[in-house]
């Protein structure tokens, strides 16, 4: 599904008799309404596999997430789990380019994953950086082809539950999505503070 996306590159597929609207797909589907069903009913068993059966009770790699999102989409999309290869954007905003994903994703291991988690012995205010910190640099990657801002709402909520707290609340954030966005904005200025306020919020802080 790229209704939120424009993509270019050589790997633009689409399932053929969606009008352009469904990504190619293991099970056929054409209509972004199923595809959206059938991606929601996969994540809530990845989020019972990974917060309630197995929770990393450690520090956090950038594996885990190609795994998360392998067993996620894997039985739908034949990319799942791989860094995509075609530049994304959203409106005016473009994403990190394709070649420089590997790249920003060992400098994401070094400076948020491994520096960050496991979040167990964290404050509420260093979780809250922390959270926002990992959280806007992942955005800003959008290593994957499809699901990035579901990965990294899981993401954050492991690191909540490391940190014994709940998962959090994103209500807020979907109910006003400019301020998500300028937060994510401010971002590539190294400014963290407005997605901090949001995590905050979310957490309940």
């Amino acid at each position: 599904m790229t209704d939120r996306y424009q993509a270019d590159g050589p790997q633009v597929d689409f399932e053929p008799g969606s009008g352009g609207q469904v990504l190619a797909n293991k099970l056929g589907i054409t209509e972004i309404a199923d595809i959206e069903e059938a991606e929601l009913i996969l994540l809530e068993k990845l989020y019972d596999a990974v917060l309630v059966d197995a929770l990393p009770e450690r520090a956090l790699t950038v594996a885990d997430l190609r795994i998360w999102h392998r067993r996620w989409l894997g039985n739908v999309y034949s990319w799942a789990g791989e860094e995509r290869s075609v530049n994304l954007s959203k409106g005016d905003f473009h994403f990190a380019i394709a070649a420089q994903i590997p790249r920003l994703l060992s400098v994401l291991e070094r400076d948020c994953l491994l520096r960050f988690t496991p979040c167990d012995s964290l404050t509420d205010e260093a979780l809250i950086e922390a959270i926002a910190v990992t959280h806007v640099e992942f955005i800003l990657i959008h290593p994957f082809r499809e699901g990035n801002g579901r990965l990294s709402r899981l993401l954050a909520d492991v690191m909540a539950v490391q940190a014994g707290r709940d998962p959090l609340d994103y209500s807020p954030w979907d109910a006003d999505r400019q301020s998500y966005f300028d937060a994510i904005r401010r971002g590539l200025a190294n400014d963290y503070e407005p997605m901090k306020q949001l995590v905050a919020t979310a957490l309940g802080v």
